[in-house]
């Protein structure tokens, strides 16, 4: 459950402005105008400051309620320009094009990605394989996973195939974060990159129909997330 304890507008305001930014292509001063529109005075800070706070926080909801996914996965990574530097924005996704995780780091290297992979595979379980780009430091990454099962005696290795066209269905669903981060022109802070991709993957899980939507449209959805 997400607290919104202390907060000084309604839950359902906060949670509106906060979706309304993750899901569509619109920049804070346009949020703002479609907040007064509907009656709401906030200014650009304050509504940046629901998104950092709250979009982790749902996120986190999100991989627990999330419908189950395949055991074939599909990993790469896109750039995401923080502080005027390209950094990396790692993600999984499964064979079917569901969402598995995502991750922003701001160095691609063999601990990132191992770093990613555990993650992944804390949230979403151990795949039978995974699909990924040419890059050595991924590669070196799942490698070093692969070795840490071994030791922990799971009797299960995941198996790397380095195969470009199968990561063709994460390349194109890449286009969908790049689509709405185009729209911030960059940002100006690590936590508040991390927190706001948080957030737009989530919308993003919505959109592909991620969760037992129950006749939910979706924002009620990502509403009932923060219940």
């Amino acid at each position: 459950m997400v607290d919104f304890k202390g907060a000084h507008y309604p839950k359902s305001v906060i949670l509106f402005a906060v979706f309304f930014y993750l899901r569509y292509p619109v920049s804070y001063r346009d949020l703002k105008e479609i907040m007064q529109e509907r009656g709401v005075d906030v200014d650009h800070a304050t509504m940046n400051r629901w998104v950092v706070k709250y979009s982790p926080l749902i996120a986190a909801q999100a991989q627990t309620k999330k419908r189950p996914t395949a055991k074939s996965w599909r990993m790469d990574e896109t750039y995401i320009k923080v502080k005027g530097k390209w950094m990396y924005h790692y993600r999984a996704v499964d064979r079917n094009g569901e969402t598995l995780d995502f991750m922003l780091s701001e160095r691609r290297d063999k601990p990132a990605a191992r770093r990613f992979f555990r993650r992944a595979i804390g949230n979403n379980g151990v795949p039978d394989r995974i699909v990924i780009d040419k890059s050595g430091a991924n590669l070196a990454g799942l490698e070093a996973v692969n070795v840490i099962l071994k030791l922990t005696g799971t009797g299960q290795m995941i198996k790397i195939l380095q195969v470009k066209y199968l990561n063709n269905i994460i390349e194109q669903d890449h286009r969908s974060i790049k689509r709405i981060t185009g729209r911030m022109l960059g940002f100006k802070a690590f936590l508040s990159a991390s927190a706001t991709l948080d957030g737009i993957e989530t919308a993003h899980m919505i959109r592909k129909g991620q969760f037992h939507a129950n006749g939910l449209n979706a924002f009620q959805q990502f509403a009932l997330l923060a219940a």
